[in-house]
């Protein structure tokens, strides 16, 4: 172990003072500063019995030696390798004083923990030592119920110096009434393992010499010895006596540093003055002494005397007398006589169980008297097996059932003397009343042991030569002489050899237990009549616990066949068990199994029923007995063999017919053996089929089900109603069904009944494909209700019911055309474009329809016109401008009529305006004039378009769009430019397609000095169509607008037309097309893949053409 640490004696870091510690006055030195509550007493005996103790120290704090004003660490460490947590830590002085309520300026407690090492460090540091930090220290360590403790001693050493000389070896105890100085603790409880030792008197002995002297841990013995009670106190007050003596200006005589007295004697103290009119006070302990036959003054000269007669233990005290501002001092030790053996101990020998006494005589009643076992202190503690008896002078130590460690040297001592006897004790000769007897029992029967010696004394039990401890299951009985050892229920373990050994006697009894079973199975673990199910083809080793003693033998058989150690079917016997191994298990494995036990005991047999069951066998194919337009309904039977388990339920899968893909159709089992699929798709030939499911497994498919088609029949016949009624026959018209499914339409049945009846009479024995239907030979005047039903694969639908009876009678209807709203005003289309005008009517009956166009009659090779029983049809595949005019319309029945009137205009383009005419330049102004064209497409003018090109370019610029006048002003021309201009005329169909340019060019002249320009011959600017830019591959972002783009040249200006995948791109929304001084752009509108693809660019003109392409590729973003 490392030895304490001595620090620098210039480290910083402070602490306050020890406990209990004063702070020294002036004057005072260091060998006169003492530390509280019994310091320097030797911790020899700990708290916790070192046999019992568990050692948690892996290194202890050792004792030291340090200088006066030095520092000091002691150093303690604890392994947390075992502990799951800090364990607690407690440093003490002396015996009570824990220091971790002082630390600060000089005692410093620190503590760390290393995590590599899990090493817990605990440190106390003393700083700045003084002399009275010397004794006995102690540090103790706790975690749970394991606890550690080790003393070790500090030394603090300084030069001695000269204190008077004194005698003070008799005990003094202080009156405590209240004085600073009065005696504070009773350190006997400190007097423990003190060492007897014969004293003789020696009356010349200096205490406070051997006190001072002696170390800090010798001075409780030393206080004992010479019979000192109040330690603390008389080392505070002898710290007192050596100050230095400073001379007096009043005294010229002081008092002594000390004065001693007898109890009961007379005590003087006597001071000199230096001027005897000094007035003179005496004090006890701060308080004033008045004269009283106790204490009697005296005055001789300068001499000033003070007796105290009769001194008790309350007159040791300190006095001090004062003279003006002068004061001298002193202390008074009143000494208690001494407690003397008047009557010794005796030697005495017993046996073992015997109450011992040993009794002396002391001088005093009540005396303070202490006990020892070889110089051990005996206590009596309600714990302790010593009791210690006091009756006046007599103390008795009482041993109430002697033992053989009782046998010692006991002593007692007083401050007066002390005496010593020793102690034998003996076993008594033992003798066996009853021996133990060898048993045979049953396994579960009751062990009863039982023995009887002659002494009352503990003992042990083995078996088998191993100690054998009290338990639940062990009952170990001692009453008086009588032992007995119980076990309730035998177990096959508790065989063996047993031995009672008393305590302190070299015998033994000894004794044989013999533990027989009857063989037997246990069979708790298999299930209702001992049936042990196994799946097909997996493995099965069935484990039967078996007991008794001796091991049985065991044997399986099935049938008339026993079962060997080897092969599929095989027997494995352990000592505890047997195993029943059957690989790969089969179906013919199934059935009773015999395992019989047998040994000198007995025997035991029973019957195991192995079931191996497997997946179910596969059902048959299922039958589909009924199918609707998204279902069918299908059953099944539940197949042959169910594996050996019930038959839990049943999945359904399907598959269309040219499929190998089937789908599961339920995943919850299907109970029963019927199913219906849905969501099947109508007109698809499907096939089903059925697994059986057990607790094994699922079985494999049934075989498909012969293919079927999912048709239903179409929805009924909507919008029935009578078309039209003679005296002898009815006529009714419906629409098609809203839902005719995959199974298409056939015709339809029409059916009747006359009112009051329920028979009703099928109109057409074979289906009409039409929906108009005459019903002939019906009496007139009779009602008759109508239903008609739509028919197909799936067969007949739901009928529709006319509302309401039909009266068998013709019934005039005046006519009356419904002309459509927007036919009231004046109806237009382009020229090209279709007509078709439905006008429906009513007139019955035999409404007579006929049609004229502005008052003559309509060419049919021109215009289509169709009339059905309702409504009539104009119908013209292209529009011409002469088919614009006004058609009427006159519906006839016998001599009643009506007309209607629909004016039709076919419009087109207009023509050119006539003639353009410059009429002024002026400026950079030029002022046109034209008329209007004489063709305006059958529409009106809505306006005019202007345009300018530059003579030398002659490329055309809009300046007017819209324009409704026939004249206009064109101004911003640039200077000395010459100018052409044409205009387009507008109507609601679009721009003219021709446009009538101005025959003379506009110069736009500078003013002054009219420049005379030199005549060149026209350049030719004729050129075929050329690419400057061609088309780049391009990536775009499906959903975000791509654009094409390139640049050509070429006079006359080309036409560009765009293609996609040489198809030429027309009216379509998606693209729009720019053309701007040579650049050509395509703009795609939000693309998807699918506009993908290549794109090409085309220029035309008269001299040539030239195309341009590109790749186009659109992605979709993740």
């Amino acid at each position: 172990m490392p030895e304490p640490t001595k620090k620098d004696e210039t480290e910083t870091e402070s602490a306050p003072p020890p406990p209990e510690q004063k702070t020294p006055q002036q004057g005072e030195t260091g060998k006169g500063k003492v530390w509280s509550i019994g310091e320097g007493a030797p911790e020899e005996t700990e708290k916790h019995d070192d046999s019992q103790r568990s050692t948690l120290f892996i290194e202890k704090p050792q004792s030291g030696s340090v200088s006066v004003g030095g520092n000091i660490t002691f150093i303690a460490k604890v392994e947390a390798k075992d502990l799951l947590r800090k364990p607690n830590v407690k440093w003490f002085k002396g015996k009570w004083m824990d220091l971790a309520s002082k630390a600060g300026k000089h005692l410093q407690l620190k503590e760390s923990f290393e995590r590599h090492t899990k090493i817990h460090t605990f440190e106390m540091h003393i700083i700045q030592a003084k002399e009275n930090y010397a004794g006995n220290y102690r540090c103790e360590v706790s975690y749970k119920d394991k606890f550690d403790s080790c003393s070790f001693d500090l030394e603090v050493t300084e030069s001695s110096q000269a204190a008077p000389s004194i005698d003070i070896r008799s005990a003094f105890k202080r009156s405590g009434d209240g004085q600073d100085d009065a005696g504070e603790l009773d350190f006997s409880g400190l007097l423990k393992r003190r060492e007897i030792k014969q004293q003789e008197e020696e009356p010349e002995v200096d205490v406070w010499e051997l006190l001072k002297n002696a170390n800090p841990s010798e001075y409780e013995k030393i206080a004992f010895q010479y019979g000192i009670t109040d330690l603390r106190g008389m080392l505070k007050r002898l710290k007192r006596m050596r100050r230095e003596v400073k001379k007096s200006a009043a005294f010229a005589k002081g008092l002594d540093p000390a004065y001693q007295v007898d109890k009961g004697g007379k005590v003087r103290f006597m001071v000199e003055l230096a001027d005897p009119t000094v007035e003179l006070k005496w004090y006890k302990n701060g308080q004033e002494i008045r004269p009283s036959a106790k204490y009697i003054f005296e005055h001789k000269g300068n001499q000033r005397i003070l007796f105290i007669n009769n001194c008790t233990m309350t007159d040791d005290a300190r006095y001090y007398v004062t003279a003006g501002d002068e004061k001298c001092s002193t202390e008074l030790f009143v000494r208690d006589p001494p407690i003397l053996v008047t009557k010794g101990l005796e030697d005495t020998n017993t046996y073992v169980g015997e109450r011992i006494e040993l009794s002396c005589e002391v001088s005093e009643d009540d005396a303070n008297v202490k006990w020892f076992k070889n110089g051990v202190e005996l206590t009596n503690e309600p714990k302790s097996r010593y009791r210690i008896k006091v009756e006046g002078k007599k103390h008795t130590l009482i041993i109430e059932e002697a033992a053989k460690n009782d046998s010692a040297t006991y002593s007692v001592m007083t401050t007066g003397g002390q005496s010593e006897a020793k102690l034998s004790v003996d076993l008594r000769p033992l003798k066996i009343s009853l021996a133990l007897a060898d048993q045979t029992v049953r396994l579960g029967q009751e062990i009863h042991l039982k023995c009887e010696i002659s002494e009352n004394v503990e003992g042990k039990w083995y078996k088998n030569g191993q100690l054998i401890e009290a338990s639940d299951r062990v009952k170990l009985y001692h009453k008086g002489r009588i032992h007995r050892f119980v076990i309730a229920s035998a177990a096959v373990d508790d065989e063996g050899e047993y031995m009672f050994v008393p305590d302190a006697y070299n015998i033994n009894i000894p004794c044989k237990v013999h533990v027989v079973d009857p063989p037997k199975l246990h069979l708790d673990g298999l299930g209702e009549g001992n049936t042990v199910t196994v799946v097909a083809g997996s493995k099965l080793r069935l484990e039967i616990p078996i007991t008794g003693e001796p091991t049985p033998k065991v044997m399986w058989s099935k049938g008339d066949k026993w079962i060997t150690d080897s092969g599929r079917i095989r027997a494995e016997t352990y000592p505890d068990s047997s195993c029943l191994v059957i690989d790969a298990a089969e179906r013919e494995d199934s059935g009773p199994f015999r395992i019989m036990l047998k040994n000198e005991a007995g025997e035991d047999t029973a019957l195991i029923n192995i079931k191996v069951v497997d997946v179910p066998d596969p059902p048959q194919a299922p039958n589909v007995t009924e199918v609707g337009e998204d279902w069918c309904v299908m059953t099944w039977e539940p197949p042959a063999n169910d594996g050996g388990s019930p038959i839990l339920g049943y999945f359904i899968e399907r598959k269309k017919k040219q499929s190998s893909r089937w789908m599961r159709l339920n995943f919850e089992l299907c109970k029963e053996t019927t199913f219906e699929p849905k969501k099947m798709i109508e007109g698809v030939a499907y096939e089903v089929r059925v697994f059986a499911v057990n607790a094994i497994g699922i079985s494999k498919p049934s075989m498909p089900s012969k293919s079927f088609v999912p048709l239903a029949v179409t929805s009924p016949p909507t919008l029935l109603a009578v078309d039209g009624v003679t005296d002898t026959s009815v006529t009714m018209k419906w629409r098609p069904p809203d839902h005719i499914g995959a199974a298409g339409l056939d015709g339809y049945v029409v059916e009747y009944c006359f009112e009051g009846t329920d028979e009703w009479i099928v109109a057409n024995p074979e289906l009409t494909d039409k929906t108009k239907f005459t019903i002939n030979g019906l009496p007139t005047g009779s009602k008759i209700l109508v239903r008609v039903k739509a028919v197909n694969a799936a067969g007949e639908s739901e009928p529709r019911y006319h509302p309401q009876p039909i009266l068998v009678k013709e019934v005039i209807e005046p006519p009356k055309i419904r002309l459509p709203r927007h036919l009231k005003q004046t109806y237009t289309r382009r020229v090209g474009e279709t007509v078709n005008l439905v006008i429906p009517f009513q007139g019955r009956p035999r409404a007579k329809v006929s049609w004229q166009k502005n008052g003559s009659p309509i060419d049919k090779n021109q215009i289509n016109i169709r009339t059905t029983e309702n409504d009539t049809i104009i119908f013209i595949r292209k529009a011409e401008r002469n088919h614009s005019g006004e058609y009427d319309m006159k519906v006839e029945v016998e001599n009643l009529e009506d007309k209607a009137t629909i004016d039709i205009q076919i419009v087109d383009r207009p023509g050119p305006p006539e003639v353009v005419t410059i009429e002024d330049v002026w400026g950079e102004n030029v002022n046109l004039s034209w008329k209007p064209p004489k063709d305006d497409g059958n529409a009106a003018i809505t306006g005019y378009t202007i345009q300018k090109a530059d003579k030398k370019s002659m490329e055309w610029f809009t300046v007017m769009e819209h324009y409704h006048r026939t004249s206009a002003t064109i101004n911003e021309l640039v200077i000395g430019n010459e100018y052409y201009f044409r205009i387009f005329a507008e109507n609601m169909c679009g721009l003219s397609e021709d446009a009538t340019m101005t025959k003379e060019s506009a110069l736009i002249a500078k003013d002054g000095k009219v420049y005379k320009y030199p005549v060149y011959d026209d350049f030719d600017f004729s050129e075929r169509p050329l690419f400057t830019q061609p088309l780049v591959n391009t990536f775009a972002v499906a959903g975000y607008n791509a654009t094409l783009n390139c640049s050509v040249r070429g006079n006359p200006k080309p036409k560009i037309t765009w293609l996609k995948n040489k198809v030429v791109i027309m009216n379509d929304p998606k693209y729009r097309m720019f053309g701007n001084q040579g650049v050509c752009t395509l703009e795609i509108r939000k693309p998807s893949p699918y506009d993908g693809g290549t794109y090409t660019c085309r220029a035309v003109n008269e001299l040539g053409e030239a195309e341009v392409d590109c790749k186009l590729e659109v992605k979709v973003t993740q």
